[in-house]
């Protein structure tokens, strides 16, 4: 079976002043979760949950909306679309075990551990019923969230990949000319050498994926680049965010028992991932709808953010 780009996308990556879009921050990459939150009008917080510590971030008024975000980023990921969000939600963007802010303990990188994780905040914040979205590794861990702790789900939207399944096993090492190359996938299988090659670097990695995978390379400003490059800088963090990748062995066999999501499930894809998307979620859920995102790649909610707005305010009501 030969992978196109969109089979590959879908299968499986101090503050001056923020606008209300969270368009701009300081160019200090060390400027604190806390300053961040502060100028989007939310607060920062850390709580102790299942054997690890998450950090978080929360703001507005109403049903609980959870946010996941994904590889290589964090929370900020959300800063266009979460001052909109929280006029109609309580908006709770969390960084997932090993990101950012939150702890990074040597195990637990499953997404079924993972979306343990994200119910046991859950419940400690007082919520026994939430939204949830999730994007790339965040979208795998909402997906299992929605499975695994079904009767605390309301709603679930994936953005642009899906849980690991046995599809993953049919990416090639070398693909044919012009075809997409998840080449990541495998190098983040690596262990230590990751980390010696990019400390210090990863900048580097940060702008690469930015360019390869916006339309618009502009939608992700060079102070938010700075963020989440000082986020994957050091050897643990970089370790933390290869092991969501190393766990996929075990996600795949853990998919393999599950059921179809019963919850309504929300699906936004790029241009390039939609068919895919389109496709493979129909096989997941039993209530499911699919929207692309028009010129949008891989990183939906920052650059077409009111479109992610209005998509996410329809389905989650």
């Amino acid at each position: 079976m030969q992978f196109s780009r969109r089979k590959m996308l879908a299968a499986g990556a101090g503050v001056a002043a923020t606008a209300a879009t969270g368009g701009t921050a300081s160019a200090d990459p060390s400027v604190s979760d806390a300053a961040l939150a502060r100028s989007l009008g939310f607060t920062s917080a850390h709580a102790d949950v299942n054997g690890t510590s998450l950090h978080y971030v929360t703001g507005g008024q109403g049903a609980p909306l959870v946010l996941l975000p994904g590889w290589p980023e964090t929370w900020w990921q959300f800063r266009k679309i979460m001052p909109a969000l929280a006029r109609r939600y309580r908006v709770i963007a969390v960084d997932l075990r090993g990101m950012g802010g939150s702890a990074k303990p040597s195990g637990g990188y499953d997404k079924k551990t993972m979306a343990r994780d994200i119910f046991e905040l859950t419940r400690r914040l007082g919520h026994s019923n939430v939204n949830i979205a999730g994007h790339d590794i965040g979208a795998m861990v909402a997906h299992s969230f929605a499975i695994n702790h079904s009767d605390a789900t309301t709603k679930v939207a994936l953005l642009d990949v899906a849980h690991p399944d046995e599809s993953l096993y049919q990416l090639p090492l070398l693909p044919k000319p012009g075809e997409f190359h998840l080449w990541w996938f495998a190098f983040n299988q690596v262990r230590a050498l990751p980390e010696q090659l990019i400390t210090g670097r990863s900048r580097f990695l940060i702008d690469y994926f930015f360019d390869l995978l916006l339309v618009n390379p502009a939608a992700i400003s060079e102070a938010t680049r700075a963020i989440y490059a000082h986020a994957y800088a050091k050897p643990d963090a970089i370790r933390a965010g290869n092991a969501w990748y190393q766990a996929f062995n075990q996600d795949i066999e853990d998919q393999k028992a599950y059921p179809k999501v019963t919850k309504p499930m929300l699906g936004l894809a790029a241009e390039a991932s939609f068919e895919f998307f389109q496709y493979v979620l129909s096989t997941k859920g039993t209530d499911v709808r699919v929207s692309k995102v028009e010129r949008s790649g891989h990183f939906l909610a920052e650059e077409q953010p009111e479109t992610v707005i209005r998509a996410f305010t329809e389905f989650f009501g």
